[in-house]
């Protein structure tokens, strides 16, 4: 089985990361190519192909955005398996192995790693592990391993075939900078089942990487707005896979793993006060953000169009 990995980065205030997420998958195994995307930034394009002469660097030559840079990816690469690590992610030793290992399994069509937050300091009491997820990372409330509905984009792990064939990621849903609307990669898991419902999606968290938390992220205002903002993109993702798979696993977290949480928290008095609200305020926004997307076209619902190879430009 042949693999490619890919990372995509923007921006060159991310350097310092990008170099980590980069070296750490120099001693990775099993043998891969490694594609670095940049998304139309001629500066740090240029600065990263001097840097990782040995790699393969190339500009996003789709629309700007992070879904664009992986499919431009996608497209060029000479895997089967196509993994993804984020520009400010650093995978653990026996990252790839354990990502990859699962595909000998024909069903398994994707499979998504965990991941672990660096902190700029202090865990922050805004962040209980129910809301990991605000920050790429893994949270209470995931299984312990085997079969989940969609992987998580930092640490992730895909059939290039089958995702080529849906069109791979959708550029009306993925990430443009730091603008926190996302779930591109919730939506292709969907497609990739409902092509074909035999087909299998895995977690396997001892494929781990270690993920940079900005200090901007660990604010009340930003859970506020990546929660906000994650019910708008479960909105448009609704509209092009149908509400009920868009929000089946959103259901059993909202009414079961949240509301436990919040107890927890006001259990522990003062101390807890501050978490217990984070959480009802964040399954607030997100459920306000659902309805005002459903209303508003966030954007449309279109089935897309198979994606072919492309020219490593």
């Amino acid at each position: 089985m042949s693999v490619s990995v890919v990372v995509c980065a923007y921006t060159l205030d991310r350097w310092d990361q990008l170099v980590l997420a980069m070296d750490s998958l120099s001693s990775q195994t099993p043998s891969h190519e490694t594609i670095l995307v940049v998304d139309h930034n001629e500066e740090l394009l240029e600065r990263a192909r001097s840097r990782w002469p040995d790699s393969i660097v190339l500009s996003n030559t789709a629309r700007r955005g992070l879904s664009g840079g992986r499919n431009t990816a996608l497209q060029v690469a000479t895997g089967e398996v196509v993994a993804f690590l984020d520009d400010d992610a650093a995978a653990e030793p026996g990252w790839l192995e354990a990502l990859v290992t699962p595909f000998t399994d024909e069903a398994v069509v994707a499979v998504g790693g965990s991941a672990s937050p660096i902190w700029p300091g202090e865990a922050p009491a805004v962040l209980p592990e129910e809301l990991l997820w605000i920050v790429g990372c893994s949270y209470r409330g995931l299984p312990d391993a085997g079969p989940i509905r969609n992987v998580m984009g930092c640490s992730m792990a895909f059939r290039r075939e089958p995702l080529l064939a849906i069109g791979g990621f959708n550029p009306d849903t993925g990430r443009v900078g730091a603008l926190p609307i996302g779930c591109e990669e919730t939506e292709a898991c969907i497609l990739l089942r409902q092509v074909d419902p035999t087909r299998s999606i895995l977690y396997a968290p001892s494929a781990n990487v270690r993920h940079h938390v900005s200090a901007n992220r660990v604010r009340l205002a930003y859970v506020a707005h990546r929660s906000w903002c994650e019910g708008l993109s479960k909105a448009g993702i609704a509209r092009t896979v149908g509400r009920q798979d868009a929000l089946a696993a959103e259901s059993a977290y909202a009414t079961r793993v949240l509301p436990a949480g919040v107890w927890r928290e006001l259990r522990r008095g003062r101390a807890g006060l501050v978490p217990a609200f984070a959480i009802a305020l964040s399954l607030g926004l997100a459920g306000f953000g659902y309805v005002w997307g459903s209303f508003a076209a966030v954007r449309p619902g279109a089935a897309r169009s198979p994606l072919t190879d492309g020219a490593r430009v």
